[in-house]
């Protein structure tokens, strides 16, 4: 069981997080509560905590200052903010004190079951004496599935598609997402997502006979004198004169 940490400056969320998800069939056990981030980090101070849910915005202390000072200590404890729609750019900083992930508010039970989910996975794997083929297995195998749910979002949802949007799909940092689908795929996000919207676009206007404004929306471009600019400069050819070719 891993240890964990809730704190929350409002108590019904603190109560609400501790005790209607059932955390101790994913392998935590929360061992305490803080109203404020002095408290938590008072708590950690004295008793073993291994991940700590931290609300972003908080009296005296922030979740990212509190992460930051954890940084700073050489601390092992993983943080998971809690974060408001409007928060989430500011989320974004914690990413540079070791904080990936972050739950949205109001919280939902399967968000919770997927991010704590992972970051087991991550955390027993961490605690393994050495490197096992099964271990890097498993690891793969969890990075396989992150990229391809992203990708898969992204297939799906081309005229919204940022980096914003799909962290939060899978639950990490834009930051920290940047990076990793970088390191695991060998391509930036924004040259994958550029791609998939030129070639669902070529796609579009050789098999239907939308216009080029509505493909450019459909495509993820409000201003078409934009997505005509960088289809041409895609593919060498203006949209209608690809439409236009044998």
């Amino acid at each position: 069981m891993y240890n964990l940490l809730i704190t929350d400056d409002e108590s019904e969320i603190r109560n609400g997080l501790s005790n209607y998800f059932p955390w101790h069939e994913f392998g935590y056990q929360v061992v305490g509560q803080a109203c404020d981030g002095e408290e938590a980090l008072a708590f950690i101070e004295k008793k073993p905590v291994d991940v700590l849910l931290c609300d972003i915005r908080m009296p005296s202390l922030s979740g990212i200052d509190v992460a930051e000072r954890l940084y700073r200590q050489g601390s092992g404890v993983k943080v998971i903010l809690l974060s408001g729609f409007k928060e989430f750019e500011y989320a974004q900083l914690a990413v540079q004190y070791g904080v990936k992930r972050y739950l949205t508010k109001p919280t939902k039970y399967v968000e919770i079951a997927e991010v704590f989910g992972h970051l087991r996975s991550e955390m027993d794997h961490e605690r393994m004496p050495a490197p096992s083929p099964s271990a890097s297995s498993a690891e793969s195998g969890l990075a396989d599935h992150t990229i391809e749910k992203v990708k898969a979002y992204l297939q799906d949802n081309l005229s919204a598609a940022t980096l914003e949007n799909a962290a939060k799909h899978v639950y990490l940092n834009p930051f920290y997402l940047s990076k990793f689908f970088k390191t695991k795929t060998g391509e930036n996000f924004s040259d994958y997502v550029m791609n998939l919207r030129m070639h669902r676009a070529a796609e579009l206007l050789k098999t239907t006979h939308c216009k080029t404004y509505e493909i450019s929306e459909i495509v993820g471009y409000s201003n078409a004198k934009n997505f005509t600019r960088m289809f041409r400069s895609f593919f060498g050819v203006t949209p209608r004169e690809y439409r236009n070719e044998d």
